[in-house]
């Protein structure tokens, strides 16, 4: 077995730790939870969403070649 090992911020976990005791289940046992979820939904079991500007795909990888290209022009100028 494998151990996930990851970093909060404190108010963080101790919320977590009490939202998990509150649904009567362990910080652990919650974390497991949610990587067995997270693969059987290969990604997130949940909708995910930026709140950041949409960003529409390039039509055609030319367009994103030609795109990048000329961005990394003007960097190198």
């Amino acid at each position: 077995m494998k151990q996930a090992v990851t970093r909060v911020e404190d108010k963080e976990y101790d919320l977590f730790q009490e939202t998990a005791a509150n649904l009567g289940t362990t910080t652990s046992d919650a974390l497991r939870m949610f990587i067995y979820a997270f693969n059987d939904h290969h990604g997130f079991p949940y909708p995910v969403q930026s709140r950041r500007m949409k960003v529409e795909p390039f039509e055609t990888e030319k367009e994103a070649t030609e795109f990048a290209t000329d961005l990394a022009m003007e960097i190198m100028e």
